[in-house]
C-alpha cells in the first residue's frame, strides 16, 4: 500500500540493498560472473584477494596488521578480514548492493559477515552456488594454468587437494545459509553467456 501511494506521487521508495554471496569451488567461474553482474545490476564485487592486495599494497593499518600474521606464516584472523570488508562497503553508500566473491569460506566467517551487515542495517540477500562437477573443475583449472602460469593451477594433484579442502572446509557454508532459506544453486556448466543468463534471471527477482 505504501509503495503504491509513493508511486502515485512519483516517489520511488529506496529498495533494500541486494547483497549476494557468489559461491562455488575453485574454477567454478565466480570471478568472471561477478564482473558481468556488477555492470548489469549496479553492484560492487568484493573479492577478498583484491582487498588484501589493496590493504597490503597501500600499507594501511589493516594491511600492516595482516602482514604481521602473514610474515609468521599464520592465518590472518577473521576480524582483520572483516575490517577490510567494512572499509570497502562504506566507500559505496549509494550502490544497489555487493557481491561477495571468495568470502565467507567458513561458518565463523559467515556469522561475522552477517553481524557486520546487521550493524549497517543490511543483510545477506542470497548465497548463489555455481554447481560444477569435480572433473569439469579439474579440466578448467588445468586449462587456466596453461594460460596464467599459476603454479596452483598447473598440477592436477594440487588441484584435487584444493577441491578436497573446499569440500571439507568451505562447502558447509552452503548448508549454513540453506538452513535459513537463503541458499540457491544454479548449473555452472555451459558457456559464460549461458551461465550469466541463468544468474541474471535469478538475481532479477531480488530487485
Amino acid at each position: 500500500m505504501l509503495q503504491s501511494i509513493l508511486e502515485f506521487f512519483g516517489i520511488k521508495k529506496k529498495s533494500k540493498k541486494v547483497n549476494l554471496i557468489l559461491f562455488g569451488p575453485p574454477g567454478s567461474g565466480k570471478g568472471t560472473q561477478a564482473k558481468k553482474l556488477e555492470d548489469k545490476f549496479g553492484l560492487i564485487q568484493i573479492s577478498t584477494g583484491d582487498l588484501f592486495r589493496y590493504e597490503l599494497g597501500n600499507n594501511t593499518p589493516l594491511g600492516q596488521k595482516a602482514r604481521t600474521y602473514m610474515d609468521k606464516g599464520q592465518l590472518v584472523p577473521d576480524e582483520v578480514t572483516i575490517g577490510m570488508l567494512k572499509n570497502k562497503i562504506v566507500q559505496f553508500p549509494d550502490v544497489n548492493g555487493f557481491i561477495f566473491d571468495g568470502f565467507p569460506r567458513t561458518i565463523p566467517q559467515a556469522n561475522a559477515l552477517n553481524n557486520l551487515l546487521l550493524t549497517m542495517g543490511q543483510s545477506v540477500t542470497a548465497l548463489i552456488a555455481l554447481d560444477v562437477d569435480n572433473e569439469e573443475l579439474v579440466t578448467r583449472l588445468l586449462d587456466r594454468g596453461k594460460l596464467s602460469g599459476r603454479a596452483d593451477d598447473a598440477n592436477e594433484s594440487v588441484i584435487r587437494n584444493r577441491l578436497d579442502v573446499y569440500n571439507e572446509e568451505t562447502a558447509p557454508v552452503y548448508t549454513f545459509y540453506n538452513e535459513i532459506n537463503l541458499a540457491q544453486t544454479i548449473p555452472g556448466k555451459g558457456t559464460i553467456e549461458e551461465i550469466n543468463s541463468r544468474l541474471n534471471n535469478l538475481i532479477s527477482t531480488f530487485f
